[in-house]
């Protein structure tokens, strides 16, 4: 590697971008024309990018496997920024392999973190950790392992353990700082916070509040019961019941920890429940049947007990029951969850996340384009979709997985 490229390559990883880009911008070697592509991406020419890349890639060819696996990383790095999900994970994985193979355990570490955030952008927060496994920041570049971290804030984040997100979001800053890059500074500084900010609505003996992460985190000690209608799940301190494919169940759950610890009419359970406008002799026949499968759902973690007017829920243990609402409204809430990192997703890549079909996303988005809620670009399948800023609601509690 000649004097301009290292220079030039120092200048990049030292966040001057320009510095990098006037060292090479009149160079047209493999070298120069992937370092010209890492800087096109940086400034946000993202299909410049991949163009410098793809050459680059090419020009050094068969004879020269670790650099050309460089330029596969940067180009997977790019997907990963326009949301591009459904990019090619054997790709990854063999690009990975020939790094390690190589010695350069660095980008190896980095495609470790890239698919990390894939996974965690997919709602795969568990598969998210198995990636990034094992990774030492101490023995990597700083401005890696404040991605590291970030990585691992943000799966933290997934699974509600605050105490342990903000440890990773203290680290990530402290690497941020120490690799000089004003960006990457901003981006810890973002999640932050999003961390302490409200995440969800509280219901709970009357009262109504927004809530941290922190204090979500700490509701199965404090409270009875938990009815979750951001994960679609009721816990206690010890166990867990998801109810995300029981939509049904679900709601008269929450009817009943709404008005806890009153009973609730049955004609209120019947329109919430089944969306019945009035209460006839079948409706009532199968809120008996709903109510007996909740009960054995629920069963050890609260009772259902039938009243005059109704049924009531009886935590198993004495306490509070706690009812977590969206910050935002249920029906596109998590639509909006993934739009809100402020990038442009593809309609492809949303139903990917969502596990749904495309057709599904587009007739949602379109409404919301309607309202003003998101914003679209371009056509076809170049066509991508935006949103601004949630009014200072961060979306952990919306967003896929748990």
């Amino acid at each position: 590697m000649d004097a301009l490229i290292t220079a030039a390559a120092r200048a990049l990883a030292a966040g001057d971008l320009l510095g990098a880009l006037n060292r090479v911008s009149l160079r047209d070697d493999p070298p120069a024309l992937a370092l010209r592509g890492i800087v096109m991406a940086r400034l946000g020419e993202f299909g410049r990018a991949r163009d410098l890349l793809a050459r680059a890639g090419r020009g050094f060819g068969r004879g020269n496997p670790a650099a050309r696996a460089r330029c596969t990383l940067a180009e997977a790095e790019i997907a990963l920024v326009l949301r591009d999900i459904a990019w090619p994970q054997g790709l990854l994985d063999r690009t990975r392999a020939v790094l390690e193979t190589a010695g350069d355990h660095a980008n190896a570490a980095h495609a470790r973190i890239i698919e990390a955030r894939r996974l965690l952008l997919i709602g795969q927060p568990g598969a998210a950790g198995d990636a990034i496994a094992g990774l030492d920041p101490g023995r990597i570049p700083p401005a890696l392992a404040a991605g590291l971290h970030l990585t691992r804030a943000g799966i933290a984040a997934r699974r509600i353990a605050a105490a342990e997100a903000a440890r990773d979001l203290d680290a990530a800053a402290a690497a941020a700082a120490a690799s000089g890059i004003a960006e990457l500074a901003a981006e810890v500084a973002t999640a932050r916070h999003q961390l302490d900010a409200p995440a969800a609505r509280l219901v709970r003996a009357g009262t109504d509040r927004m809530v941290t992460l922190a204090e979500i985190e700490a509701l199965p000690a404090e409270a009875a019961l938990v009815v979750d209608a951001c994960r679609l799940i009721v816990r206690d301190a010890t166990d867990i019941r998801p109810l995300a494919t029981r939509p049904v169940l679900f709601a008269l759950a929450r009817q009943l920890a709404l008005a806890h610890p009153a009973d609730v009419p049955r004609a209120v359970l019947i329109r919430e429940g089944f969306g019945g406008r009035t209460a006839d002799d079948s409706h009532r026949a199968r809120l008996r049947v709903e109510i007996g499968r909740l009960r054995r759902l629920l069963h050890p973690l609260a009772r259902i007990h039938a009243t005059p007017a109704g049924f009531v829920l009886h935590p198993a243990r004495p306490g509070p029951v706690a009812l977590l609402d969206p910050p935002i409204e249920a029906g596109c809430g998590r639509i909006l969850a993934l739009l809100a990192d402020g990038e442009a997703w593809s309609t492809t890549a949303l139903a990917i996340a969502l596990g749904t079909s495309a057709r599904t996303i587009q007739r949602l988005m379109e409404r919301l384009a309607a309202t003003g809620r998101v914003r679209p670009t371009g056509r076809g399948r170049t066509r991508r979709w935006t949103v601004p800023a949630l009014g200072g609601f961060p979306t952990i509690m919306l967003l896929p997985g748990v």
